[in-house]
């Protein structure tokens, strides 16, 4: 994966250096370390560092400003929609076997750089988690993570509900997507508090992880 050097150009790069991190390769990984969690201000560009953790959403968000703001705009924030069931996560099994459902269609964040794609949302997320289960995918930026991708996501439900005949009403699915979302955040980690990665530019141990 392309790595670049992080300049004092923007909200969040001033960031990133506060915390000693200085190239992309660090930030992608710091990104990946923070807990999943929900985010007390979407539309706040630096939350993930305020809230100490994040979602898909705003882990990629934070990562596609960074790179902008290094003119580095090859670096994609992608939404797919992908059949989010239990074989993707176990942590959701119960709540879809009280529904009868076998999945529901998740909206999901992650990074396309050339012809690759990475997804940062946790240490041990991959793209090839979700890859076959895709339903659907589009770019956007930043700062479409809020309503534009809460719309294109419930549009995509009520298609969903009619053609498959699913037996719940679009606000009743999204309810029983949100205890999925409730679920998912079962278990984490605490938060590591005062997490400073030693990293550098260019080292052999992180040239060796992100290769891939």
């Amino acid at each position: 994966m392309r790595n670049f050097k992080i300049q004092s150009k923007g909200l969040v790069s001033e960031e990133f250096l506060k915390i000693n991190i200085s190239d992309f390769h660090c930030a992608c990984k710091y990104i990946s370390e923070l807990p999943y969690k929900r985010n007390s201000d979407k539309n706040d560009i630096k939350i993930i560092f305020k809230d100490f953790g994040g979602t898909c959403s705003t882990k990629h968000a934070t990562l596609r400003k960074l790179a902008l703001e290094n003119d580095q705009p090859n670096i994609k924030l992608i939404l797919g929609i992908f059949k989010m069931d239990a074989e993707y996560t176990v942590k959701i099994k119960n709540t879809l076997d009280k529904f009868s459902l076998h999945y529901i269609p998740e909206a999901h964040n992650y990074l396309k750089i050339e012809d690759e794609y990475y997804d940062f949302t946790r240490s041990n997320s991959d793209y090839v988690q979700f890859k076959n289960k895709l339903l659907i995918e589009k770019e956007i930026d930043y700062d479409e993570i809020t309503s534009g991708k809460i719309l294109f996501h419930k549009n995509f439900l009520e298609k969903w509900i009619f053609d498959e005949k699913i037996p719940f009403t679009p606000q009743e699915i999204w309810n029983i997507r949100e205890q999925c979302i409730e679920d998912l955040q079962e278990d984490d980690p605490e938060e590591i508090r005062n997490f400073s990665p030693v990293c550098f530019q260019g080292s052999a141990e992180m040239n060796e992880e992100f290769k891939q």
